[in-house]
């Protein structure tokens, strides 16, 4: 709860490339309407589930997009899946810091996705998450945080999305 004693949801922080492109080859490819940009300009467009994004709503979390898409990610995907348009992280410029985080074996998005949620409880799905990522985060983030590794070929899926649920529920008030 916030100090208005209003609860707030957990932030959930999506990475497109892997949890929602899945890049296994031999992946089902979805026909979907006129919506968002057509899947010949981005022939991955076709991988992404359309049913994902309303099973994505119905978790109780509040969406972000945490992908290098950028804005993108609300022109092109947001509508393909049933989303609204997600606020964004914006990346920061390169920097002697990420090189850090890189050489050290975190993703360069760990460090501001931590500031973008300022505390707040989270979740983060992405492909690409490793064990620095979470020793990180553990050290450096006042509240709850779950780092979801989504495997790259097959995308995020019905375990991952319970793994979401279950992670969510256990919060209780604490978010």
């Amino acid at each position: 709860m916030n100090a208005e004693g209003q609860t707030v949801r957990p932030l959930l922080f999506l990475d497109v490339d892997g949890p929602l492109i899945p890049f296994g080859g031999t992946g089902p490819s979805y026909s979907v309407g006129p919506v968002g940009a057509p899947a010949e300009t981005n022939p991955l467009l076709a991988r992404i589930d359309p049913t994902v994004g309303r099973r994505l709503a119905a978790l109780g979390y509040e969406l972000v997009w945490a992908t290098t898409w950028g804005e993108e990610a609300n022109e092109c995907l947001a509508p393909r899946i049933g989303l609204p348009p997600l606020r964004v992280i914006p990346w920061p410029e390169p920097s002697e810091v990420e090189e850090r985080d890189v050489v050290a074996g975190r993703h360069w998005k760990t460090r501001p996705i931590v500031a973008w949620a300022a505390g707040r409880a989270f979740a983060w799905v992405d492909d690409e998450i490793t064990r620095a990522d979470r020793a990180w985060v553990a050290a450096h983030h006042q509240g709850p945080a779950l780092l979801h590794q989504v495997n790259p070929r097959v995308g995020l899926t019905a375990d991952d999305l319970d793994a979401l649920t279950s992670w969510a529920e256990a919060l209780g008030d604490t978010a």
